[in-house]
């Protein structure tokens, strides 16, 4: 009679047990990444507002002027930037973007709500990098929070230049 050799291997039963626990795991960890995924998006958000406002500024002083961050066209507000906004040459002093006059153009991610703290579909800058006017403000805040929520933002621009990202309690920029 041959020897008796052990079978290895799972059963269909274990598998189903251990398919079933990572299961209720996964049910009971899944919230709690909510708030990483909205700091990421505020963040990512940030970052690429940030970038076009200094990208802005320095096309304005190697052009001579004349670039415009603008608004995405969304329906809504002139204060609502949510959608994105795009950085352009206004080549013909009209005061917009023109499809042939954009330089860069950023899509803001979903669920985020940007805001500017003044009114207004546009930032001129001068031929300094200066922005045309007082500074400008923004908050950047998950979808349904408030600015005083853990993950929102804010990006204020002095209007001699200057970028900063200021933290829920500073925002509204006051400066």
């Amino acid at each position: 009679r041959p020897p008796h050799r052990a079978v290895r291997g799972f059963t269909a039963i274990e598998l189903m047990v251990t398919v079933a626990v990572l299961a209720v795991l996964m049910a009971l960890a899944a919230p709690s990444f909510n708030p990483i995924l909205e700091r990421w998006r505020v963040r990512q958000a940030v970052e690429g507002l940030q970038s076009a406002l200094y990208f802005a500024r320095s096309e304005a002083i190697k052009r001579g002027g004349n670039v415009l961050v603008e608004k995405l066209p969304n329906g809504s507000t002139t204060a609502d930037w949510g959608r994105g906004w795009q950085v352009c040459n206004d080549a013909n002093g009209n005061g917009s973007c023109q499809a042939s006059e954009v330089l860069q153009r950023f899509d803001a991610p979903a669920r985020i709500e940007v805001t500017r703290t003044s009114s207004g579909a546009s930032i001129k800058l001068n031929r300094w990098g200066a922005v045309s006017g007082p500074f400008v403000g923004f908050s950047l805040v998950p979808e349904g929070k408030s600015t005083t929520d853990v993950a929102a933002r804010g990006v204020c621009m002095s209007s001699g230049g200057r970028v900063r990202v200021i933290l829920p309690a500073e925002i509204p920029c006051t400066s």
